[in-house]
């Protein structure tokens, strides 16, 4: 697996899976019906962000993420990034080597941490994996986060030092 810089060309491959995980409501907090321009505004970030893919030997395009500074201001020394795993290729360590690689570019651009504002308690699986790679739920917005099947669940802050 490579993770590269994403180009507008990957978008037509990132789409159908961003697509369906939005629609599905039960991770992002992103509106259900975020139509394929919006999405691409919100996702296909510019510098000095970026947005990144991890793609097969085969060119495939396996998940993406994106980073950012989390604010702007006296608030742009912390970084934030979001996550997305095509659901065909999930199992496969991709998550995790994308959240690796935010980590590492946070680090080599002289960010002091990493927040995450918004991380559906009910997404056991995300929460877990950040906390074995140093993130702590510093905050939970009680009944923050109204998932479809679960209902209002929580919604955690979390933070990892750099």
């Amino acid at each position: 697996m490579l993770i590269r810089e994403a180009t507008a060309d990957d978008w037509a491959a990132i789409w159908p899976f961003f697509h369906k995980i939005t629609a599905a409501g039960d991770t992002f907090t992103f509106p259900l019906d975020l139509d394929h321009e919006t999405g691409r505004g919100w996702w296909m970030l510019s510098a000095p962000n970026r947005t990144v893919v991890a793609v097969d030997d085969d060119g495939t395009v396996l998940g993406t993420a994106k980073m950012n500074n989390n604010q702007n201001g006296n608030g742009a020394h912390i970084a934030s990034a979001s996550y997305m795993v095509d659901p065909a290729h999930g199992g496969r360590g991709v998550g995790r080597a994308l959240v690796e690689h935010t980590l590492d570019w946070a680090r080599s651009q002289g960010f002091r941490g990493m927040q995450f504002n918004a991380v559906a308690a009910s997404n056991t699986h995300a929460v877990r994996l950040y906390e074995r790679l140093g993130f702590r739920i510093i905050g939970t917005i009680p009944d923050g986060f109204r998932h479809p099947d679960q209902g209002y669940v929580g919604l955690h802050v979390m933070y990892c030092p750099l």
